[in-house]
């Protein structure tokens, strides 16, 4: 059934003077009013401008010529036909499976010296097995894409009635209904909504970044359509551009009535933003699914590779080198033999003479043996490696996914590995790429501190006092090794600093008011009036409480009011007036009414003030203005900016107060909290009459420059202003992103922040996360070139950044303070030219030079080319991290994608390799888990090299000792379960369970991850030595064998070995010496472990017994009960051969421990003799020594706050004392 809205009269259009202005109508025949008509000139229906969308005529976008994409989405890699071919071209990519499928297919032929099932079954198991992983992850991407799919929204169903429909089933020219709080499920051009106007309110978070409401307005033919029933028979044609990435530009026009009306960007509500502030809107669909702007600005997921498995093919290609020369040498062996012995060997002679073995043609018979050889010798190529890797890496995911430490209670979300190919990237990171809103802020700001009258008010002190008060207290101020942990402790102590205001070091507060921190009894509870400038005071209460575009809303349930705000800014000043007295309380079209407590004997009385203009904040103008008129007559002029801004527009006697509040600014500034200043002026009713005449001209006029003339005219009237103050709030950063920054830095990695916000909240964000800090040195990159600019002018704006790019980096090189920190800033236009193949690597340098860059105002596509400029320039692994549908490209082009799975939307998450509920667990995520992982890996894979390398190059030894025959020394079944079975529990442990230090203590020695950007554990110094390692063991094993048994006696008549002997006693002493090699290679042993060490070993006798016994057996029938067991010089063989093997392995790490340790050696041995219990002092010192030295972060803030706090002590008073209040 249709429903009656009752609609809301304000019109709220009338309060904004530079956002969604509508000119004047033109047309001939009106009708309506509404935008200009398409100009002659406009570019619809040319190339790049060819849709054409039906209104509420869906089906003719269901079939050819219109035939649109569906609203469904996928961010899956495979679907059901791509699968297997997919799937398999990703196993086959590596090259040891591409060997082995062209070794499982010759063991089909005669030349194979194995049955065919010994060497298919186990590539079509790893195969299997790896393609089911890979299944079962993308059917959990699939999944989370149909929670998204199957939303509903209300959709004309025909006759002016609604029904909900799946966001899947949307089409291209359906009318839809979104209700207030509800994402938009397409991009949509707005028809009407629940204000007469047509106005309403976008939050655009998801797709920019900005938590600051976006005003959008349909065109005003449309607003008739307010009901439901207005749609039966609405009928309308769109022809606009064609898809596109560009979230800022929409050309288009709308037939409607027999008249064109143009459609921009003002009009467009884009998928995945989120309509607040309004209880309806009506649309109409324009573009779906992956036709959208916001999928248009991501990419297909990719399919990604970690770097160490990709060096891991080089490897691969060595061994195979390898494989392939010994099999050349081989072969040629067996050709000379063929040739020269095989006719004096009558007895060898077979008795039909063939191809594969004819002295007439040794050189066929020869290429014949060289594929017997490859084949013989693929065991130095580790087939069950992929496999062990797959189930180590899914083993380390599924810790990662029940890790506590990274459980949030608030969302019950935990961390989840969305793939398990990148565990061991995470260990690897050099770069991280955040996003900013909703990633390190929790999008709240705390009203802290002011300064009024050139007096600072409010006694609490923000994380960074008391960070630097606690350090202060416990003497760290003279020694740096205090823990991280000790500076974020909280504590009831205060310490009485500069003239005795009191910096809290703790946190406790005494109000829980969400928006409003502030503690200061001068100015609470009316005390302000007794203040000796208490006019000021009241003038700075009632601009906190005016000079806003806000919306009070009644609560239904509570009856209090909350502020839909257009900014965190403005909601937490709005709270703060309300605290200190001076409550706003209702908005009409002309008027604001504030509850006024402490200004009049009667109690609270409501004071009506009438809005003649408001001139409201843009990023440009960084200032906010508006115009009243009081209950006296008495016209104001409220102003609140930037402090910079507002100094700039002060009147001679309006700088009573600006020493002691720049003086304050700064000590904000300091402390990490935004600040604005806050001014006014009295203006004649004359004076103002003039100036509004020429305002309304400007504002009326129509044209390019009417912008301009707007700025011109506003800034005419923003002059000769009166200081009042200025205010200081907290930006409330996600729990913990501080401290995970600090340590984050310590830990050696870079930190980049890219986000759509404008560069003053970026630079706010940046200090309260302390990417940035007082004297850090800024380079700013930025040009007015606007995207639509004429060649030239393009040429010099993009020449005038070359040059500032030039003179960044010469004054970091003239730079020759060693801790001057630099911080680059950059906007999103100035990012479009330096992102240009002729600029983008000086862009690059100059960053890489800088402790911390900023990227402001970027689209989600230069997000993404962002991240494949320092992914592909700087050669090392990025990780990028966001919660947005704006941070999906980046992600995905990132080595490493990190989504956070906030409250807005699961794009980031379902585009993502590792989804975490708050940044703060992307230090355990990357310190500890990235750590081990890499650790695990590493070190698993050079010990596969190792063992298969022992194992390999002894059946090359003994077909060169035979000569050349193609005979291998060992049971066929021996060399089969080498790799499954007898040695693969033990490196799966390894991989699983192994850590050389513990969580805890990569927490506390940071430094330790550099191990993995190092590449310590994978470098070629170290592959090569296991290589080494290996060749070294494979020629003790075979020939202490052939010298211990060549002629001695094994059995009691005196018998001497056979061949079937010698390869169970060589096999033995391999899984011995592989076995005990492991057990030397782990730090960190668990009952698992010993199991699967001992148990292999264990495993090796219960087999060769129980085959023993089976008459298949053959040579090896009852060989250990009758033969080996029984014979000492089996056993003496055994213990000889497996310690000369681990010997030399166990004297270079002993080497290395005592006269080179590394980081994890010295850290080992100290919580091995408890020194970090008994030797507090040490334990400190060595931590201190393991971080790397940073210039961003907490701890380098909280340092250049104490030489500053240090510093003004000195100079105040050299006996002055730090003490602590009790």
């Amino acid at each position: 059934m249709a429903r009656a809205r009752k609609r809301d009269r304000l019109r709220w259009s009338k309060l904004y003077t530079f956002s969604c202005f509508r000119h004047p109508h033109t047309d001939e025949g009106g009708g309506g009013g509404g935008g200009p008509s398409a100009a002659s000139g406009s570019p619809v229906g040319g190339p790049g401008f060819s849709r054409v969308v039906h209104c509420n005529n869906s089906i003719l976008h269901r079939r050819k010529p219109l035939k649109y994409p569906t609203n469904y989405i996928s961010t899956t890699k495979y679907n059901v036909l791509t699968f297997l071919p997919k799937a398999i071209f990703e196993q086959f990519r590596r090259v040891a499976n591409l060997y082995f499928l062209l070794t499982a297919i010759l063991s089909l032929t005669p030349v194979c010296p194995f049955s065919p099932v010994s060497m298919i079954a186990p590539l079509a198991f790893v195969v299997g097995l790896s393609m089911i992983k890979e299944a079962l992850e993308d059917w959990r991407r699939f999944m989370q894409d149909m929670k998204v799919n199957n939303r509903k929204v209300s959709v004309h169903k025909g006759d002016g009635e609604f029904g909900f429909r799946h966001w899947e089933d949307l089409c291209v020219g359906d009318v839809v209904r979104v209700e207030k709080d509800q994402f938009f499920p397409a991009d949509l051009l707005l028809l009407s909504s629940s204000y007469e106007d047509g106005i309403c309110y976008v939050e655009t978070m998801n797709l920019d970044g900005e938590t600051n409401l976006k005003l959008k307005r349909s065109l005003e033919v449309t607003l008739p359509l307010e009901e439901d029933e207005t749609y039966k028979d609405f009928r309308g044609v769109i022809r606009c551009e064609d898809p596109n990435p560009s979230l800022y530009t929409f050309i288009g026009n709308l037939e409607y009535e027999r008249q064109i009306y143009s459609i921009d960007p003002f009009q467009i509500l884009l998928r995945d933003s989120k309509l607040r502030n309004t209880a309806f809107i009506y649309g109409v669909v324009i573009f779906t699914g992956h036709d959208s702007k916001v999928m248009q600005n991501s990419t297909e997921s990719p399919s990604k590779r970690s770097r160490i498995e990709k060096k891991m093919d080089l490897v691969i290609y060595i061994l195979f080198t390898v494989l392939v020369l010994i099999s050349l040498i081989s072969s040629i062996g067996f050709a000379v033999r063929i040739k020269l012995d095989l006719p004096r060997w009558w007895y060898l002679q077979p008795e039909k003479s063939n191809k594969l073995d004819d002295p007439t043609r040794p050189a066929l018979s020869g290429i014949f043996h060289l594929i017997t050889a490859l084949i013989l010798y693929g065991y130095l190529i580790p087939i069950s490696l992929y496999v062990s890797i797959e189930v180590v890496k899914v083993a380390q995911a599924h810790f990662i996914n029940q890790d506590l430490h990274m459980f949030d209670e608030e969302t019950g979300n935990t961390a989840q590995a969305r793939t398990s190919n990148l565990n061991e990237e995470l260990g690897q990171v050099h770069t991280i790429l955040s996003d900013k809103t909703g990633t390190l802020t929790c999008n709240q700001m705390d009203f802290l501190k002011c300064s009024i009258a050139g007096v600072s008010y409010g006694v609490r002190a923000s994380e960074v006092e008391r960070a630097a008060a606690k350090q202060m207290a416990s003497g760290a101020a003279d020694d740096q090794d205090i823990s991280l942990e000790d500076v974020w402790e909280n504590t009831e102590d205060e310490i009485q600093l500069l003239e005795g205001v009191n910096f809290s070091a703790g946190n406790t507060p005494k109000t829980s008011i969400k928006g409003f921190s502030f503690e200061d009894n001068r100015l609470m509870q009316g005390n302000w009036t007794k203040e000796p400038n208490s006019n000021m005071v009241l003038l700075f209460f009632r601009i906190l409480a005016l000079c806003h575009t806000a919306i009070p809303e009644v609560n239904e349930e509570t009856g209090a009011l909350t502020y839909e705000a257009e900014s965190p800014d403005e909601g937490a000043f709005l709270v703060a007036a309300r605290e200190f007295g001076f409550e706003f309380s209702k908005r009409t079209q002309s008027s604001i009414f504030i509850k006024e407590k402490y200004t009049s004997s009667n109690g609270t009385i409501e004071r009506e003030f009438k809005i003649l203009n408001l001139l409201e904040f843009n990023s440009k103008r960084k200032r906010m203005t508006v115009i009243l008129k009081d209950e006296d007559d008495r016209i104001f002029l409220l102003c609140k900016g930037a402090d910079t801004i507002i100094f700039d527009r002060l009147a001679k006697n309006g700088r009573l107060y600006e020493p002691d509040t720049t003086k304050h600014l700064n000590e904000y500034g300091e402390a990490g909290l935004r600040t604005l200043a806050l001014s006014y002026r009295m203006l004649e009713e004359s004076e103002y009459a003039s100036w509004n005449a020429e305002f309304l001209q400007a504002k009326t006029s129509i044209g390019p420059d009417r912008e301009l003339q707007l700025e011109r005219v506003a800034d005419l009237i923003e002059r000769e202003l009166i200081l009042v103050g200025a205010t200081a709030v907290e930006d409330k950063l996600q729990t913990g992103v501080p401290q995970c920054i600090d340590r984050l830095a310590q830990a050696g990695l870079k930190i980049w922040v890219l986000t759509g916000d404008k560069m003053e909240t970026a630079i706010n964000i940046g200090y309260a996360c302390s990417l940035l800090r007082q004297g850090m040195k800024r380079i700013s990159l930025s040009t007015t070139a606007g995207d639509q600019v004429a060649q030239d002018a393009q040429k010099a704006a993009k020449e005038s950044l070359m040059l500032q790019i030039a003179n960044g980096s010469q004054m970091v090189k003239l730079e020759k303070d060693p801790d001057a920190a630099f911080a680059l800033i950059i906007d999103g236009k100035a990012l479009t030219f330096a992102l240009e193949d002729d600029m983008k690597h000086m862009f690059l340098n100059l960053a890489t030079e800088c402790a911390s860059v900023i990227c402001c105002r970027v689209s989600p596509r230069q997000k993404a080319l962002v991240t494949r400029l320092v992914k592909e320039g700087l050669g090392k692994t990025t990780l990028a991290i966001g919660d947005g549908a704006n941070d999906v490209g980046m992600i995905q082009e990132a080595d490493i994608g990190v989504g956070i799975s906030g409250v807005e939307g699961m794009q980031a998450v379902m585009a993502s390799d590792f989804s975490i509920s708050q940044f703060r667990f992307l230090e355990r995520l990357l310190v500890v888990h990235g750590h081990w992982c890499y650790k695990r890996i590493a070190q698993m894979i050079c010990y596969f090299f190792y063992k298969n390398i022992t194992f390999g190059l002894t059946i090359f030894y003994f077909e060169a000792f035979a000569g050349f025959s193609g005979q291998s020394v060992y049971d066929d079944w021996f060399m089969l379960l080498f790799n499954v079975v007898l040695t693969s529990l033990p490196v799966i442990s390894l991989g699983v369970f192994e850590q050389d230090v513990s969580a805890e203590i990569c927490l506390q020695f940071p430094a330790l991850y550099q191990q993995g950007p190092n590449n310590l554990f994978f470098d070629w110094y170290r592959i090569l030595g296991w290589m080494g390692n290996g060749l070294y063991s494979s020629l003790a094993i075979f020939f202490l064998n052939i010298c211990i048994f060549y002629d001695q006696a094994i059995r009691s008549g005196g018998q001497t070995a056979d061949m079937a002997s010698v390869g169970t006693t060589m096999f033995s002493c391999i899984i011995w010496a592989v076995n005990i090699q492991i057990a030397l290679t782990m730090s960190h042993f668990t009952w698992i472990q010993h199991v699967f060490v001992w148990g292999s070993i264990g495993t090796w006798y219960v087999f060769i017994i129980a085959y023993g016994m089976a008459l298949k057996s053959r040579d090896n029938y009852q060989i250990m009960l009758e033969v080996l067991g029984p014979a000492p010089l089996y056993w003496a063989a055994t213990l000889l051969v497996t310690a000369a093997c681990n010997i030399p392995y166990l004297i270079h790490i002993s080497y290395q421990r005592s006269c080179n340790p590394l980081d994890h050696h010295v850290i080992q041995e100290i919580k091995y003799l408890r020194k970090d219990v008994e030797d507090e002092t040490m334990w400190k010192r060595e931590r201190s020594k393991a971080r790397q030295r940073t210039k961003i972060g907490f701890t380098a803030r909280v340092d250049a706050k104490i030489k500053q706090i240090k510093g003004r002590l000195h100079k105040k008073s050299p006996s002055l004392t730090i003490h602590t209040v009790a």
